[in-house]
């Protein structure tokens, strides 16, 4: 199912009366949830920001699915990344503007003052912390993506021991997938019987003919074919509870000019307070990756 037949709309009521809200309204529609302004927190942006009533965003797209065009050859942009931005931009009464930017280039465009912020799923590292500020908001690491109705009962690294698992050749996931051999051979269940191919699709098509059990990929685009593949009948999501973020989980932040800490502050509180209502969840949810949020807004968290 193409993305163009999944994306809600972002629509706005309930304009205020000053300069600022004519260029951002009172409350937007973001993944079925009304989102409304704080003026506490709109006061508590940079004067800059209010003034110009805008926040201006890099994103690399597509990387589905925290960003997407809305139909293909077209510039309108939908995906986690983007809601959570609308979402963002509507509780601190501004917009959040997004620009596509090659991910190589969006910190230094930060840095040279072309943006004031970044959501592309970036991983908060402790190398990026040197130029720009996170704030966290998921965790992504690895997914198995099992036949529809997970027909192995597969719920965990450890039963993929012994069986044929498809995974796309040099990524993260084969090195994964290589490194848990030593815990398969521990347990006596025999080592996976890793099967590598040049495209995720390939893979894919390896778990629809029956040839593997599971495809292990990133789990954010393994949440995201599993609800929109066939309709969402094609595969399943396995949800370890040992690992809700994925294995090998990193945080992904929104990257934030170290020229404006008060926008950083402004937007940490303002995506807490988006947990703390349930409008994070639904948007994740929309997505297929309820359990790779967040449930404290963080800043700077990365260790390493």
């Amino acid at each position: 199912m193409s993305a163009a037949l999944l994306v809600g709309t972002v629509s706005a009521c309930d304009s205020d009366s000053d300069s600022v809200a004519a260029e951002a309204p009172a409350s937007a529609k973001i993944a079925g949830v009304t989102v409304k302004r704080d003026a506490r927190l709109h006061d508590s942006l940079p004067e800059a920001i209010k003034k110009a009533g805008t926040v201006r965003v890099a994103t690399d797209v597509p990387y589905a699915p925290f960003e997407m065009f809305v139909k293909e050859g077209e510039s309108q942009l939908t995906g986690l990344d983007y809601d959570l931005g609308q979402a963002l931009g509507a509780r601190l009464g501004v917009k959040f503007a997004f620009t596509p930017q090659k991910f190589d280039g969006i910190v230094p465009a930060i840095q040279a003052g072309k943006f004031d912020a970044a959501m592309s799923a970036i991983t908060d590292n402790k190398e990026r912390q040197q130029v720009v500020d996170f704030v966290d908001y998921s965790q992504s690491g690895s997914g198995v993506l099992v036949a529809e109705g997970n027909p192995q009962k597969i719920t965990d690294l450890d039963d993929l021991c012994g069986r044929p698992v498809a995974v796309q050749a040099a990524t993260n996931q084969l090195k994964l997938l290589t490194a848990h051999q030593k815990e398969c051979a521990k347990s006596g269940g025999g080592k996976i019987r890793i099967q590598t191919f040049p495209k995720d699709s390939d893979a894919q098509l390896a778990l629809r003919s029956g040839k593997v059990v599971a495809d292990v990929l990133t789990k954010p685009a393994a949440g995201w074919t599993a609800k929109t593949a066939d309709g969402g009948k094609a595969f399943d999501l396995v949800e370890d509870p040992k690992a809700p973020g994925g294995y090998n989980a990193s945080p992904n932040g929104i990257a934030v000019t170290k020229k404006l800490p008060a926008l950083t502050d402004a937007v940490q509180k303002a995506l807490q307070s988006l947990i703390d209502d349930g409008t994070v969840a639904k948007i994740y949810g929309k997505y297929g990756v309820a359990s790779i949020a967040l449930k404290a807004a963080t800043k700077n968290a990365a260790v390493d």
